[in-house]
C-alpha cells in the first residue's frame, strides 16, 4: 500500500507485516508515535513492563519459544541501557530479537543532548546489527532486513534507533511482505561423510542444542538416536533439545555435570556437535573438548559458517540448518541393531538425576524437584531460571520434556527467570510456567510479578532463599575459606511481597511441607509463589560450604 502515514504507523504495520504479535515494552515519550499507532492495531498484543531489563529478557524468552524475533521497545539513554543486558543474552543464546529504542531528535544529535547515546556504536559489538533509521520512508526495507537478519544463520539481536521526530514524518512508502526463512542447501557429499564416519566410529557422542534448534529438530534428532544408539549430551542450558524421556538422552553438560557422561567424552572417538558452539561452559573452560581436540574427530553442524572452525577446529564442519541435518539424519539407513551406548549412558542418567534424600537439611531441594516430577507432567512444564547455584537442583534432577520445557540464559544472566516465566505464561497457555529464581536473582526483576498479574498471566514462582548470593559465596569460601565479604543478604519476606503484587503465596522451611504447599499453589489460578527458606550451607545438590572449606 501507498498512503501517507506517520513513521510510527509505518512501523506498526510493517512489524505486522513480518508476523509480529506480540510487543514486550517499558513506555517512553521518545517513541509515543509508535503507541499511538498500535492504539489502532489488534494483532498486536502489547505488554508493559516494569523495568526495561524485565522486558528485554521476555522479548528474549519469546524469541526462544516462537524462532521469530522476539520484540522490544524501550526509550534512549537509560531505557535502552538497562535493556541491554538481553540484548548480551540473546546474542550468546543464539536467540532471535529486535530492540528499537526511542531516540533523540535528528537535529538534536551529537550535542550530547537529554539521555543521548551512539546506540549504534554502543550496541555493535553485542548485537549482530546495530543501526538507526533516518528516513521514514525506509522503514519497511529496515524492518524486512532486521526480521532476516535476526533469524538467519546463527539468531541473533538486532538494535534499532528511532530518532523521535522521523517517527512523526508523513511520507509516502510500500510496505514490504513477509520474508520466507532462506535455508542454505546441505551437500549430499558432506553427508555421505558423515554417516561413514558415524558407521566406522567405535566411541560416537553426540553433543547438541543451540542455533535454530526447535521441537522438530529435536524429535528427528530424538529418532536418529534411538535407532543408532548414539548417546546425545545436551549443550549447557539445552535440557530440552531432545525429551528427556527419550532411551539415547545422556544428561547435559555445563556446570555440575554427570561424571559418568563427562567420562564418556572424554573417550568418545567422535563427537557429533549439533547447533552448540561449544561454548565455555557447555565444554568447562575449553578442557572437556579442546579446540584442537587431540584423539577425536569433531563433525561439527551449525547453520552460521562463521561459527565454524572460529574456535574449534572441525575435522568436517558443515553449515547447514539444524533441523534439515537432523532430518536427513532421521531418514538415513540405522544400523541393524542400535549400538548398546545409547541405553547405557540413558541408564547413567536415570541413576545421576534420581534425587536423594539429605536428611541433615530442614528443606531439601531434592525432595522438592521429586515432588515436582510427582505432580508435573515434564513435556507441559516449562522451566524459567536465571543465574545462581538454586537451577543446579533443577538441572541435574528435572526431566525436562519437549522444546521448548527450558528456558534458561546460557550467558548466565541473573533476574532472567521471572521475565522469561511471564512471557511462557502468555505465549504457551498449554504449559505451566515455573520460574524458579535466587533471592539474589529474584530481586533484579521481581517486579515483574506486577506485569504478570496486570497481564493475567497463570505461573508458578519459586524463590529459593539462602540469604545469600550462593555462587559467588561458594567461590570465595574455595578462595578464601571464612572470609565472607559482600555475599551475606537481607531479604524480605517474599510471600509478604508477592501478596502485595496480588499473587497467591506461602513459605516453606521443611520438606515435608513442601509438597502439600504445592498441591495448594497447583490449585490456585494465576500468579502462585512459594518461597522456599534453605540452609547456604547445602550451597550446591553435591556439597557444603564445609566440605569447600576443607
Amino acid at each position: 500500500m501507498t498512503n501517507l502515514r506517520n513513521g510510527g504507523r509505518i512501523l506498526v504495520d510493517n512489524l505486522v507485516a513480518q508476523g509480529c504479535d506480540r510487543i514486550f515494552h517499558v513506555p517512553g515519550e521518545s517513541f509515543l508515535a509508535v503507541l499511538d499507532a498500535l492504539h489502532d492495531v489488534a494483532q498486536i498484543d502489547l505488554v508493559t513492563c516494569r523495568h526495561e531489563g524485565g522486558a528485554a529478557f521476555m522479548a528474549c524468552a519469546d524469541g526462544a519459544m516462537t524462532g521469530k524475533p522476539g520484540i522490544c521497545f524501550v526509550t534512549r539513554g537509560p531505557g535502552a541501557t538497562n535493556a541491554s543486558i538481553g540484548v548480551h543474552v540473546a546474542m550468546q543464546d543464539s536467540i532471535p530479537m529486535i530492540l528499537f529504542i526511542g531516540d533523540v531528535d535528528r537535529s538534536m544529535r551529537d550535542r550530547e543532548g537529554f539521555q543521548e547515546v551512539d546506540f549504534p556504536a554502543f550496541f555493535g559489538p553485542i548485537a549482530k546489527w546495530a543501526t538507526r533509521i533516518e528516513d521514514a520512508a525506509r522503514i519497511p526495507e529496515y524492518i524486512a532486513r532486521a526480521w532476516n537478519v535476526a533469524i538467519s544463520g546463527r539468531p541473533g539481536p538486532v538494535v534499532i534507533a528511532l530518532p523521535e521526530d522521523m517517527l512523526t514524518d508523513a511520507v509516502e512508502t510500500r510496505d514490504r511482505p513477509r520474508l520466507s526463512r532462506h535455508s542454505a542447501g546441505l551437500d549430499p557429499d558432506d553427508f555421505t561423510d558423515v554417516l561413514d564416519l558415524l558407521r566406522t566410529a567405535e566411541r560416537p557422542v553426540a553433543i547438541v542444542g543451540g542455533a535454530g534448534w526447535d521441537v522438530a529438530t529435536g524429535a528427528a534428532f530424538d529418532a536418529f538416536a534411538r535407532s543408532w544408539g548414539i548417546p546425545v549430551a545436551g549443550a549447557f542450558r539445552r535440557q530440552d533439545a531432545i525429551p528427556n524421556a527419550s532411551p539415547a538422552w545422556a544428561g547435559n553438560l555445563g556446570y555440575g555435570p554427570n561424571p559418568k557422561l563427562v567420562e564418556r567424552i572424554k573417550a568418545a572417538d567422535l563427537l557429533l556437535v549439533v547447533g552448540a558452539r561449544l561454548g565455555e561452559a557447555t565444554t568447562d573452560g575449553y578442557t572437556l573438548v579442546t579446540p584442537d581436540h587431540p584423539g577425536q574427530t569433531l563433525i561439527h553442524v551449525h547453520p552460521d559458517a562463521g561459527e565454524l572452525n572460529r574456535v574449534y577446529r572441525a575435522d568436517l564442519g558443515i553449515a547447514a540448518p539444524v533441523f534439515e541435518f537432523a532430518a536427513m539424519l532421521a531418514a538415513a539407513d540405522a544400523p541393524e541393531t542400535p549400538r548398546p551406548a545409547g541405553a547405557q549412558a540413558h541408564e547413567d542418567w536415570l541413576d545421576w538425576s534420581t534425587p536423594t534424600r539429605r536428611d541433615a537439611v530442614a528443606l531439601d531441594l531434592g525432595q522438592c524437584v521429586a515432588a515436582m516430577r510427582e505432580r508435573l507432567d515434564a513435556d507441559h512444564t516449562i522451566i524459567c531460571n536465571g543465574a545462581g547455584n538454586f537451577s543446579a537442583w533443577w538441572h541435574r534432577y528435572w526431566p525436562y520434556g519437549a522444546q521448548p520445557a527450558q528456558l534458561a540464559p546460557t550467558a548466565g544472566a541473573m533476574g532472567y527467570g521471572t521475565p522469561a516465566a511471564v512471557a511462557a505464561a502468555l505465549r504457551r497457555k498449554d504449559k505451566l510456567a515455573v520460574a524458579l529464581a535466587g533471592d539474589g536473582d529474584f530481586l533484579m526483576n521481581g517486579q515483574e510479578l506486577a506485569t504478570a498479574v496486570q497481564h493475567g498471566a497463570d505461573m508458578l514462582v519459586l524463590v529459593i532463599d539462602n540469604g545469600a548470593y550462593g555462587t559467588i559465596r561458594m567461590h570465595q569460601e574455595r578462595e578464601f575459606p571464612e572470609r565472607l565479604s559482600g555475599t551475606t543478604l537481607h531479604n524480605p519476606d517474599f510471600a509478604a511481597l508477592a501478596r502485595a503484587y496480588g499473587c497467591w503465596s506461602e513459605s516453606v522451611e521443611r520438606t515435608a511441607d513442601f509438597a502439600p504447599a504445592l498441591d495448594r499453589a497447583l490449585a490456585e489460578r494465576g500468579v502462585r509463589l512459594l518461597h522456599l527458606k534453605t540452609d547456604v550451607e547445602f550451597i550446591t545438590p553435591a556439597t557444603t560450604i564445609a566440605a569447600i572449606r576443607g
